[in-house]
This record gives structure tokens, sequence and C-alpha cells, in this order.
């Protein structure tokens, strides 16, 4: 199917879009919850929601877009310590840390080629496997997004019940 000659979405925006929508329903999946139910781990791995939103902030956007595209010296976490949220930081601040990110990273999104190859290739980390142009950069960055909104929406449901989409009864 052809659109219509009046939309002129780019590529670089209909993957932003796509990216963009999968972010809210991240944060949208938590809307609501209490600071107690956003720290407790609900399944046996442990994690929980602000830990997890604090490991797409810095390990997959911060990572991805600024790190790896951007070539830019950024502090990145070792080990799980992304997923880790301190008493003293509230859900605020997770969720600011989180847009700030994505943020700077839609910045680098916009003024990139798709094309273009990463500034910086983390060899140590992914050995000989061949670096990725932006565009598979940001498909990567979708997949990983939704992968973890289906987990908060479980999460959620097993919390207190709410769903995010309901297609069935």
């Amino acid at each position: 199917m052809t659109q219509p000659s009046h939309v002129t979405e780019t590529e670089t925006e209909a993957l932003l879009a796509a990216l963009n929508a999968q972010r809210e329903h991240v944060l949208g999946a938590l809307d609501g919850l209490s600071d107690a139910d956003l720290r407790r781990p609900v399944l046996p791995s442990g994690w929980t929601c602000l830990g997890l939103v604090r490991h797409l902030a810095l390990d997959v956007e911060r990572f991805w877009f600024r790190a790896v595209v951007a070539g830019e010296t950024v502090d990145l976490e070792t080990g799980d310590g992304a997923w880790q949220v301190s008493s003293g930081t509230t859900a605020e601040e997770v969720y600011e840390l989180y847009r700030q990110e994505t943020a700077l990273a839609d910045e680098i999104i916009v003024s990139t080629p798709l094309e273009a190859a990463p500034a910086a290739w983390p060899a140590e980390l992914f050995g000989d496997l061949p670096s990725r142009d932006l565009r598979r950069t940001v498909l990567h960055v979708i997949t990983e997004t939704a992968t973890h909104a289906g987990q908060l929406d479980v999460v959620r449901e097993l919390i207190d019940g709410r769903r995010w989409l309901v297609l069935t009864d």
C-alpha cells in the first residue's frame, strides 16, 4: 500500500515514531504504580521496574546512541549496575534520566545518516560481530525497548491487574 502523496514521512521519522511509541509504552505501563511497587522485584530474576527503566536509559539509550553511534565518552555501568536504583533515588529521577537520554539519542538519530557506521564499536563486548549502521542500531533499540515494555506489561498485570492493551476479555 502506498502512502498518499501528502504524506512525506522520512525513514528516520518513521523509525523515531516507532521507537518513541515503545518508549512511551515503557513509562505508560508504570503510570500510577506506588513507589513500593516500582522498587519491588516481582519475577524470580529479581529486577525491579525502576531498575529496568534505568537499564534502558544507561545500557540501551546512552550506550547505543551516545557511546557507540556518536562516539561520546560517557559514564557507563558495569555488570548489572545500571539495573540498581539506590533507595535515595526517586522514581521521577529515574524517569527523568530516561527522558534525558532519549532526548539526547533523538538528537543523534536526526543528525546522523542512517547508513553511518558507528563512531566507536565495542569489539571487547561483541568480538567478531560486525558493527551496525545507525539504521540497524535504531531497529535493535526498538526491539529491545519493545521487549522490555512487554516485560513491564506482565509485571504490571501481576502487581495490580492493569493491562496496557486488552484485545479480548
